[in-house]
């Protein structure tokens, strides 16, 4: 059992001892630290509140309204929603924050706590740090009888959400509804199954629908990664659909099926996107350190220029206001489009995603053909406590001081050839070392993981 407090939230699995697990004293504690930050710096007292459908989920809502409610808070309550509704909804309620309940793709004992600022985008490390403070303090103050927070519910943000993407200029409405696309969708089990069916429908598809009762029963691990998508592969294949969709829990995260029952690849839901939105729009893309080369390359065919940024949606949103990026997101199939929202939004992905199909006029695997393919291996090293991680990275720096070097977040090291690259950083979660490797041959990849954890047992000798 798990509790894991963080500048993000909190999370943990449902159960056990308090302070050990997700309890409820863990979920007031931090919702009231939360609360009361919201109200030193803000002043606005209301929070908008939304969860995905896990079994947890109401338990977990009724505890954090109530005692926002105790703070003398207005709480606005979307129910089950996603992620990226409620981060849509928190500026047009004029809310001073938001809290969406889900542990996103972890499996179905988790649950987790993410906060959003006034703007309806996570709320930065120095935030969060601040939010941690007041937890170890402890020092909140409830409100009295006569200043207790209002209780209100609102079930029609989904639509709304949607009614947003539809007015959104390159979403070709009309150039997807003349294409009738056969549509096979797996929600997990989850708040897709009431976003993605609506949306799907409002652009003229046909769709299919697997594991789409909302009960948080999660019919497969609920991360969208190939290995738990053989069921949707064959699902596109039997019902000659034109493509498969799937996302995460909370659907912020989107993986596509080709015709063939072949994965278009997590990595390149960005890079496809980000193709469809630069023959519109040209300026910088972004994407986390860790994330496929590709997008890299795709822009710049474009004319345009690209900018990593450090792992996390806070950081790439932050790098993306920074260069004025016309989108961006990350690697696991988190699209973060401007015009919409500072937010990872796999509806806004899969409205963007039709109109490029519409508009290329062939095959889903056909357009995956034409990108260029790279390939990439995520392992991992363990930490122990008397490992020195800043030491060993400057001596990686060392070995490697010709090759090109990026230290935002750990190092990145990008070979002489450019497509090749091995990034190494710290888990937020794990006492590991992550470590990525990219190159145009998926050998490559796993040797130069392999290469560069014999550097590091060397190093460490």
């Amino acid at each position: 059992m798990t509790l894991i407090k963080s500048i993000s939230g909190i999370r943990g699995t449902i159960g056990g001892n308090a302070g050990e697990n997700l309890t409820p004293q863990d979920i007031v504690e931090c919702t009231a630290a939360f609360g009361t930050w919201v109200l030193d710096r803000t002043s606005i007292p209301k929070i908008v509140v939304g969860r995905d459908a896990r079994i947890s989920g109401e338990i977990v809502s009724q505890l954090v309204c109530s005692t926002l409610r105790s703070l003398g808070i207005d709480v606005v309550d979307l129910g089950l929603s996603t992620t990226p509704t409620v981060e849509v909804a928190v500026p047009m309620e004029g809310a001073g924050a938001g809290i969406i309940i889900t542990a996103s793709h972890n499996p179905k004992q988790w649950n987790a706590l993410k906060f959003v600022n006034f703007n309806g985008e996570f709320i930065s490390k120095e935030d969060g740090e601040e939010v941690l403070s007041l937890i170890d303090k402890g020092a909140i103050n409830y409100a009295s009888v006569d200043k207790l927070g209002s209780y209100t519910e609102k079930n029609d943000y989904i639509q709304r959400h949607i009614d947003m993407i539809m007015a959104l200029p390159l979403v070709k409405v009309d150039a997807v509804k003349e294409k009738k696309f056969k549509v096979v969708i797996d929600p997990v089990n989850s708040t897709g199954a009431l976003a993605l069916p609506p949306l799907l429908e409002q652009l003229g598809c046909e769709v299919v629908v697997l594991n789409g009762e909302p009960n948080g029963q999660f019919a497969h691990n609920p991360e969208p990664l190939p290995e738990n998508l053989r069921a949707l592969s064959e699902a596109v294949i039997s019902n000659n659909a034109h493509l498969g969709i799937s996302v995460d829990p909370d659907v912020d995260r989107l993986a596509l099926v080709c015709e063939d029952g072949e994965m278009f690849g997590e990595e390149y839901t960005l890079v496809a996107v980000s193709d469809y939105i630069l023959k519109y729009t040209k300026g910088p893309t972004v994407s986390n350190l860790s994330s496929t080369g590709a997008l890299k390359v795709v822009t710049e065919k474009a004319g345009c220029t690209y900018h990593p940024a450090a792992v996390g949606e806070v950081n790439v949103v932050s790098k993306m206001k920074e260069v004025r990026a016309v989108i961006g997101g990350e690697g696991n199939g988190g699209i973060i489009y401007p015009e919409l929202h500072f937010g990872r939004d796999a509806l806004v992905g899969v409205a963007l995603m039709l109109s490029h199909l519409a508009e290329f006029g062939k095959s889903l695997s056909y357009l995956r053909s034409t990108y260029p393919s790279f390939h990439i291996a995520k392992n991992k090293i363990q930490l122990t406590p008397d490992i020195d991680l800043d030491a060993l990275f400057g001596e990686l720096q060392k070995k490697y001081a010709n090759q090109d070097l990026n230290t935002i977040d750990g190092l990145k090291i990008v070979l002489e050839n450019g497509s090749d690259w091995i990034h190494l950083r710290r888990s937020n979660t794990e006492p590991i070392i992550r470590i990525y490797t990219e190159s145009t041959s998926p050998v490559i990849a796993q040797n130069l993981y392999k290469k560069i954890q014999m550097d590091v047992n060397e190093i460490l000798k």
